[in-house]
């Protein structure tokens, strides 16, 4: 993961911004940048992904993607047939995953600035990654009506939070997504029509 240069965000064209919030500043996104490191130490992407239903040519979101960990080790994953969207609200984070799609030569991964709509049409996505970042959300009600949007019918919602016993009921209690299956370190959900 790279850290932020001072070559802008918005100067890709494969940048969509559609933020209405305001980002944190550079020392919180160092400071944030450091402690996903260490989660991604203790928690690797690729080892998370053990327990999700990843399929060739899926279209995977994954909602506050940070500096790219987990949209990097997915779209490595998918290996060309698929496409992954990375949003985040910072675009300190969009200039770190476009550093690293560059560094990493990968065609299909797209990033995203946004706090909540992803500008993705209706029914495209087959999986939404929201790991470690509903905690942090000023909007969860906006944001899940959002991804239940952009969801498939068959669609899978992960979420995965340190306290994910304690959280994730949450998730159902809005009506847009049921549990599924309950992995050690994530809880799929499915779409409610």
């Amino acid at each position: 993961m790279g850290m932020f240069t001072t070559t802008q965000a918005h100067r890709n064209e494969s940048v969509k911004n559609i933020s209405k919030s305001k980002p944190m500043n550079v020392l919180n996104y160092i400071a944030m940048c450091f402690i996903l490191i260490i989660r991604d130490l203790f928690y690797p992407p690729r080892e998370i992904f053990n327990e999700l239903p990843i399929r060739h040519g899926y279209q995977i979101l994954d909602y506050g993607c940070g500096p790219g960990s987990y949209s990097i080790a997915a779209a490595e994953l998918l290996e060309e047939t698929g496409m992954v969207f990375a949003l985040d609200l910072h675009p300190y984070a969009i200039e770190d995953v476009r550093q690293t799609i560059k560094k990493r030569k990968l065609s299909n991964i797209q990033t995203i600035i946004s706090d909540c709509e992803t500008g993705l049409a209706s029914n495209s996505i087959d999986m939404v990654l929201l790991h470690y970042v509903f905690n942090d959300l000023k909007n969860p009600d906006q944001i899940l009506k959002e991804l239940h949007r952009i969801l498939k019918p068959e669609g899978i919602l992960s979420f995965s939070e340190f306290n994910l016993e304690k959280i994730s009921p949450k998730l159902s209690q809005y009506g847009l997504f049921q549990v599924m299956t309950k992995g050690r370190k994530t809880h799929s959900f499915v779409k409610v029509s």
